[in-house]
């Protein structure tokens, strides 16, 4: 229940009408009145004390809730790029929003992160070597959206990758946070997308640019497919949360 209870209602205190010239009761030992008598030097006492101890229930949050925290932010980001890519991909038009069209992966590409590794190879990489490529990977990809996010031209959509790269931030984070409560250091950041190749023409043609766009959600759910697997691994070798009581005594 919520809110203020409500105020004692029929209750005869001090001066009330129904107290008013009448002779209480003599207190017999072990009755009513010597109970109550016991109850209010209790309260009295408690009263006095300069502090009592508090009894805390917390739960410590370690690796096991960082890990699960991550996963599931990484199979929302899975959902939510779904819708995304659908909708960006209609804007692009055709034959971006076909359902067949794979192209090859031009050169201009390469230098979004691919994760288009060998799935036993990556596998047999160490933790750490792991979550730092995906931490890398997700600061450089989420530059590249923030600089597609500039470039749309609805309002809509803008939204919506606002909305994702948000969302992916918070994945970022969450990936260091993971880190941290194993003990690895944090790989450093890119402070934004590298530039292009020497030679590359500073504005690529209409096609080449939709070309990049698509290769930019492909990686990414290339990426977002194989985190979730990541952590889901993850989570399974590392124990989950523990739950303590502690006596924290103050003033005393």
């Amino acid at each position: 229940m919520t809110g203020t209870p409500p105020a004692l209602s029929g209750g005869f205190g001090k001066g009330h009408p129904a107290t008013q010239g009448r002779v209480p009761p003599p207190c017999i030992p072990g009755g009513p009145c010597d109970s109550w008598g016991i109850f209010t030097f209790l309260c009295a006492a408690l009263c006095n004390l300069p502090a009592l101890p508090a009894l805390n229930c917390s739960e410590e949050l370690g690796a096991g809730q960082s890990i699960q925290q991550t996963y599931d932010l990484t199979r929302y980001l899975e959902h939510q790029l779904r819708t995304l890519a659908g909708t960006y991909l209609n804007y692009l038009g055709p034959p971006f929003n076909e359902p067949d069209f794979n192209p090859p992966r031009l050169a201009r590409a390469e230098r979004v992160p691919s994760a288009t590794v060998d799935l036993d190879l990556w596998r047999g990489l160490t933790d750490n070597a792991r979550l730092a490529a995906n931490y890398r990977a997700y600061s450089r990809l989420l530059c590249y959206l923030r600089v597609l996010d500039g470039q749309v031209g609805t309002a809509e959509l803008r939204h919506r990758l606002a909305h994702f790269c948000a969302s992916l931030q918070g994945l970022v984070l969450s990936i260091g946070g993971v880190m941290s409560s194993l003990g690895y250091p944090l790989p450093a950041g890119p402070a934004g997308p590298p530039a292009g190749p020497p030679g590359a023409p500073p504005a690529p043609n209409d096609f080449l640019k939709k070309m990049d766009d698509f290769w930019l959600l492909k990686e990414l759910q290339t990426w977002l497919w194989r985190s979730a697997k990541d952590f889901n691994r993850l989570k399974k070798k590392v124990p989950p949360a523990v739950v303590t009581l502690r006596l924290e005594a103050r003033g005393f």
